[in-house]
C-alpha cells in the first residue's frame, strides 16, 4: 500500500479539527457497539491517524495496538496519549500489518480503506490477525462522485459499494458479515467553496469463525 504520507504528515497537527468537521464521534460509537467490545481484550486500530478509534477503545478498557504509516500522525498520538496504559504504537500499513497471525480480538479500520491500493488485500490482512472468534469492523464511505475528495484529501477510492465490501469480507473467510448504514454522513467543502460533499458512511463487520462455516447478510 502506498499512502500519501506527505499529505498526512502535513495535516497531522490539524487532523483532529479536520476530522471533527468531516464526521462526529457517533461513527466511533456505532463501530464499538457493532463490535461489542469487552474490557481487557486486545484491539488493532488500523490506519489509526491521531487516535480517533484508539481513544474510544482505551476508554472502554481495551488494550490497543495502533498502526499508522505517517510518522507525524504517530507523533501526535504519542503526545495525546502520553502515559496511557495498554497502548502500543507501530509503524505499518493495512496491507502489511506488523502483527502475527491470530493475535488480536478486534480489528478496526476507520476511514482507512479508501486510501489503500488494494482494499480486498487489506481486508484479508485484517482477517489474518484476528483470533478465532475475533471481530473486524470497517467504517468508510459509500460510493460517491465527488472528485474534490479524491484530489484535496488524497483519497484513492471514491467510496465503495456495500455489496463489494461484503464480498471482500466473505472472501477473507469472515462469517456473520453485515454492511449497514452507520447513521452518519461525511461532510467536506472543496477549497474553492463551490462544492459541498456529503457522503453516507457504512459500518461493515464480520467474525473470524471457530469452525469452517460461512455466512453473509447485507442491509
Amino acid at each position: 500500500m502506498v499512502l500519501e504520507e506527505g499529505y498526512f504528515d502535513r495535516v497531522a497537527e490539524q487532523w483532529d479539527r479536520m476530522r471533527a468537521r468531516f464526521f462526529s464521534e457517533a461513527v466511533r460509537e456505532r463501530a464499538l457497539a457493532v463490535a461489542g467490545v469487552r474490557p481487557g481484550c486486545l484491539a488493532a486500530d488500523i490506519g489509526a491517524g491521531t487516535g480517533f478509534m484508539t481513544e474510544g477503545l482505551l476508554d472502554r478498557g481495551l488494550r490497543v495496538v495502533a498502526i499508522e504509516p505517517s510518522a507525524a500522525m504517530r507523533a501526535q498520538m504519542a503526545r495525546k496519549f502520553a502515559g496511557a496504559e495498554g497502548l502500543e504504537l507501530r509503524e505499518g500499513t493495512a496491507e502489511a500489518l506488523p502483527l502475527p497471525d491470530a493475535s488480536v480480538d478486534y480489528a478496526f479500520a476507520n476511514m482507512c480503506l479508501h486510501h489503500v491500493e488494494t482494499p480486498p488485500r487489506a481486508i484479508r490482512e485484517m482477517a489474518r490477525v484476528l483470533r478465532p472468534g475475533g471481530t473486524l469492523v470497517v467504517t468508510d464511505l459509500d460510493e460517491h462522485r465527488f472528485e474534490s475528495l479524491l484530489k484535496e484529501h488524497h483519497d484513492r477510492w471514491p467510496g465503495f459499494k456495500r455489496e463489494d465490501v461484503a464480498r471482500w469480507f466473505r472472501e477473507a473467510g469472515l462469517v456473520d458479515v453485515r454492511v449497514e448504514c452507520a447513521g452518519e454522513d461525511c461532510c467536506a467543502r472543496a477549497s474553492a467553496g463551490d462544492i459541498y460533499a456529503r457522503v453516507s458512511i457504512f459500518v461493515a463487520s464480520g467474525r473470524k469463525p471457530k469452525t469452517g462455516c460461512r455466512g453473509i447478510a447485507t442491509t
